[in-house]
């Protein structure tokens, strides 16, 4: 196997270390070495040669190959095992709906949201439940700083660089989940999405940080979801009024309020999609009087329809707790799932 990547001899794992460090190819944290038998480890796992073209960021032009994300994959942490996720993920991020330059270089200080599906979960090792957003598991770890360092060393998201967040948060290290499938009776994400339930999908979101919400004092399914839509009408008033994909994490506490409710997802989004809405006037008392001008009563819908919401089956067994991922920019920016592996809306080859 012909790899193209530069080599770097160094005495010992300090000063690997220290050579990525100086450099700026890391995040801040330490990287696993990147040696030409792990990265061709990972390409074998994934059946393709080092040259493969996953595709072409569209804004810049730049292309990225097989190779320069194993590179960036095991230098997370990634085991051949995880690659094909990075790579499904990196394509959904380069399809032009999901506008991964102006996520990546906003001053809004977005993160790329992975939620993992389908069976490729179990075989990881990737859970669903406790500290679901936070660190879970080495699979939903590995996977979202994977993809934080392709776009560091492949496309100089770096801060003050291409990256110009003010401020950023934590899921710009890693900001993977994988959605709790087992405990659920709602379909998952990804079948919402077009997926077949066999199949594994990764979906790839331009987020906020995760706005944590707790209602532990009733059973009515309306009453739970409007504390959702009002974390939803604080970010409009706060944040921005531009509709777009939010997501919601459902834990099994809430969740199973929902469900013995008869409660499916697209119940919840009508709901949240009816309540989730503020007026204009609303922006006067959070200190922006200035742009309410004479356009008051106009209404703004934190989605233009309800299938913009993501609602997802995550987290721990217990607590009233759930969490609203806000987007980056409205609908600049699309969530996009792909399967993982598989095409599934491809035609047969003729003749």
């Amino acid at each position: 196997m012909q790899l193209s990547s530069r080599t770097y001899d160094v005495d010992g794992i300090a000063a690997v270390q220290e050579l990525y460090h100086s450099n700026g190819w890391t995040d801040g944290l330490p990287i696993v070495p990147p040696t030409r038998e792990a990265v061709e480890a990972c390409l074998e796992w994934a059946m393709m040669p080092p040259d493969q073209l996953i595709g072409i960021e569209p804004v810049r032009g730049l292309a990225v190959t097989a190779e320069k994300l194993a590179v960036n994959a095991v230098m997370a942490g990634c085991l051949p095992m995880h690659f094909p996720v990075v790579i499904t993920a990196w394509t959904a991020m380069m399809r032009e709906e999901f506008l991964m330059h102006g996520a990546t270089a906003s001053t809004g200080g977005c993160a790329v949201l992975v939620v993992l599906n389908g069976p490729i979960r179990r075989e990881l090792g990737a859970a669903g439940t406790f500290n679901a957003l936070g660190n879970s598991d080495r699979a939903t770890a590995v996977i979202g700083r994977a993809l934080r360092l392709c776009l560091i060393n492949l496309m100089d998201v770096r801060p003050g660089a291409i990256d110009r967040s003010t401020l950023g948060h934590p899921g710009k290290f890693s900001y993977c989940v994988a959605e709790d499938e087992e405990d659920s009776t709602w379909l998952s994400l990804a079948e919402q999405r077009g997926i077949p339930k066999e199949a594994s999908a990764v979906t790839v979101m331009a987020a906020g940080a995760p706005r944590q919400i707790m209602n532990e004092w009733t059973t009515k399914p309306e009453e739970i979801l409007e504390t959702f839509a009002a974390e939803m009408r604080a970010n409009l008033r706060h944040y921005s009024i531009h509709p777009g994909n939010y997501a919601l994490i459902v834990p099994k506490q809430l969740r199973e309020h929902l469900q013995a409710a008869g409660w499916s997802k697209t119940d919840v989004a009508s709901f949240i999609h009816e309540r989730a809405r503020i007026h204009r006037r609303e922006w006067a008392t959070v200190g922006k009087g200035a742009v309410v001008r004479d356009r008051g009563d106009s209404v703004y819908p934190a989605m233009e329809s309800a299938d913009q919401l993501l609602v997802v089956a995550a987290g721990g067994p217990a607590g009233g707790f759930g969490a609203v991922i806000p987007p980056w920019l409205g609908n600049k920016s699309h969530a996009v799932t792909l399967a993982i592996g598989a095409c599934v809306d491809c035609e047969p080859p003729k003749g």
